[in-house]
């Protein structure tokens, strides 16, 4: 069975859940799903195996959090090209840390992504918990080569 590895940094815990309802319309599309934090990724070997890749960070004075950059640097050395996957994070205010880990994944890992990142202020506000598993279905299915 097809499985993705879910890589989030989070300060408040609200990128944590939307990794975690990701993680859960992975498994709704028949793929298998495990979500990680950013802190246990040590070294490269903490991110291979896994046939779809979905990274995301919670937005703090306009950037990703510093763990979620160095994570990046690990990611690119994994050949990664042609890998399904997707970006996502929540924000208070600008929420640019999304769009910025979904170019890296897309213009220079060149991953084969779902059409867009997945920006929420939280999973419990304006349908995000259902907006989470719908972009973990995408990312399903394109792991399940539908």
């Amino acid at each position: 069975m097809p499985k993705a590895l879910i890589v989030y940094a989070t300060r408040t815990g609200q990128t944590q859940n939307i990794a975690e309802l990701i993680a859960e319309g992975i498994r709704f599309a028949g793929a298998e799903a495990k979500a990680i934090n950013v802190n246990q990724v040590k070294k490269q070997e903490d991110l291979e195996g896994y046939d779809a890749y979905v990274f995301g960070s919670a937005t703090y004075h306009g950037e990703m959090l510093q763990g979620m950059k160095q994570m990046l640097f690990l990611a690119e050395k994994l050949g990664l090209k042609g890998k399904p996957g997707g970006a996502f994070g929540a924000f208070g205010w600008s929420g640019e840390a999304p769009d910025r880990i979904y170019d890296t994944m897309k213009n220079i890992f060149e991953m084969d992504l779902v059409p867009s990142a997945l920006r929420l202020k939280s999973a419990s506000l304006q349908g995000g918990m259902q907006m989470a598993q719908d972009y973990g279905r995408q990312i399903g299915k394109k792991l399940m080569g539908e």
